[in-house]
């Protein structure tokens, strides 16, 4: 890999950031309280769209340099594992049990069912 690709991964990680940061703010100013709504939604949106630029990268419609810049920089900047976990174990302190469990396992299943929706759109694009 090229210093520049690498540098624009880079970037695209810093701009993902900072459309996790608006995006979780956007939603969190009109969700109720108690439920970390805005990282539940930009984690699920981004495993979607991570989906789709690999099935289209396996489709041959996206090259390896933008699969790298767009998805391990921009989508991995964009997605958070670890303030999913966190806001779940903030809420098993509050004893939220339903609402960490539903964090938890809803994360992972909704995650995983938007991912395979996107790849398969992808590869058939």
């Amino acid at each position: 890999m090229s210093v520049p690709v690498f540098l624009l991964g880079c970037l695209g990680g810093g701009i993902g950031a900072c459309l996790r940061y608006l995006g979780d703010g956007l939603v969190m100013r009109r969700a109720t309280p108690g439920f970390p709504s805005g990282i539940f939604l930009v984690n699920a949106l981004g495993s979607f769209l991570l989906g789709l630029l690999v099935g289209s990268f396996e489709a041959g419609l996206v090259d390896g340099t933008w699969l790298f810049v767009l998805g391990g920089g921009v989508l991995g900047g964009f997605t958070t594992f670890s303030t999913a976990m966190v806001d779940t174990v903030r809420l098993l302190h509050q004893e939220a049990w339903g609402r960490a469990a539903a964090n938890a396992v809803g994360m992972l299943v909704v995650g995983v069912v938007l991912a395979l929706l996107g790849l398969t759109l992808g590869r058939g694009l």
